[in-house]
């Protein structure tokens, strides 16, 4: 993985530590600010459409064209977030798999049509773009009308950093497919002299060979999870004293669901420093939040998808404890004691709900 490298007082050279995003709200800032920054295959220009443009039951993190008229679908994920290992797949595949088919006016009046706003058009979105080239509008009308009727789009997951499960799943998927083209980005942030800096990243998966030695099929295997909370205790010892408070009482709280059999507990450390504790449902290994440290911050995280899936109900008791709307991957600071209430009802909740726990069953999902 590519890394930042300074001097530290005493001149020795170190590698830097890179930064969390907050949210996967901000990673989603940077690339609809800035989609130039990605380097995809190809280096295609890219004009971002529409954020959180509805496809059927969901809604894509980004839906862009290239200078060429090919359609990209773009998912923004944080590594802690369960569903950045193979779900993030599915839903890419689940919003190309609705796009096919369409014709260009059905996506610009049905689809796009909020927001495209003064452009009015695919077209004009491109045309008014100023970090794109002059585009031929006949040429650039049939490349998005043949990019929809073949469904040849160019499908971009973004993350702060690559679970090996996830790269293993993208490698194979470039390799039995041609009629889409699948990028894989990690973008990571780092602090330099109270300056942010970040590196993007695309992820080459290596090609699998035909056979593989016993010690690469135990690599594969092996994982930075753990089952239970005592890795998790154990990363809280080493955090900052004035965080390690907060951090014993929500893994007090966590235990505490897992006692009740709403949930069990997975602790997983991640290549950036981050160790995070994961309150799993049973059913379909998904967790409305997470609680996650590192040596210099403390935090719980938040997925509005799961809560949406599992337990709608409790989303306005959160919310009013929280303060704030639950987005995708947001996250707070700020504990109280109304706020863990309202989190164990919605893990009472999901526990209780046969029905989205038998479709979750039928359909296999994994996290």
């Amino acid at each position: 993985m590519t890394a930042i490298w300074g001097t530290d007082p005493n001149g020795r050279w170190l590698p830097l530590a890179p930064t969390a995003y907050l949210a996967e709200a901000e990673l989603h800032d940077l690339v609809r600010d800035a989609p130039q920054m990605l380097p995809l295959a190809g280096t295609p220009q890219l004009t971002v459409l529409g954020r959180e443009v509805r496809l059927g039951s969901g809604s894509a993190d980004l839906l862009a064209v290239e200078s060429t008229g090919r359609l990209v679908v773009i998912e923004v994920k944080l590594s802690a977030n369960a569903e950045s290992r193979r779900a993030v797949v599915a839903q890419v595949l689940s919003y190309a798999g609705y796009l096919q088919g369409l014709d260009l006016a059905q996506l610009e009046s049905q689809i796009l049509r909020a927001h495209l706003g003064a452009a009015g058009s695919v077209l004009g979105a491109v045309q008014i773009d100023e970090r794109q080239d002059v585009v031929d509008p006949a040429a650039f009308t049939d490349g998005i009308s043949g990019s929809l009727a073949d469904g040849s789009f160019r499908l971009v997951i973004v993350l702060d950093s690559a679970p090996d499960e996830l790269i293993q799943v993208v490698g194979y998927l470039q390799m039995v497919t041609d009629k889409i083209d699948i990028d894989l980005v990690t973008v990571t942030a780092y602090e330099v002299n109270g300056s942010r800096v970040l590196v993007p990243q695309r992820i080459e998966p290596a090609r699998r060979t035909r056979e593989m030695s016993d010690a690469a099929v135990n690599a594969r295997q092996s994982g930075t999870q753990t089952h239970g909370s005592g890795d998790f205790r154990s990363a809280v010892d080493q955090a900052a004293p004035e965080f390690r408070d907060d951090l014993i009482r929500l893994t007090d709280w966590a235990e505490s669901l897992e006692a009740e059999g709403l949930a069990r507990l997975a602790t997983r450390t991640g290549t950036s420093g981050i160790t995070s504790l994961k309150p799993l449902l049973h059913s379909g290994g998904v967790a409305l939040v997470i609680i996650a440290c590192d040596l210099k911050s403390s935090y719980m995280q938040l997925f509005r998808s799961v809560f949406e899936r599992r337990a709608p109900e409790a989303i306005p008791a959160v919310e009013a404890a929280l303060g704030a709307r639950i987005t995708h991957g947001n996250s707070t600071r700020v504990f109280t004691e109304e706020l863990l209430t309202a989190l164990t009802g919605a893990y009472r909740q999901a526990h209780a709900n046969p029905e989205i726990r038998l479709v979750e069953d039928v359909l296999r999902i994994r996290r």
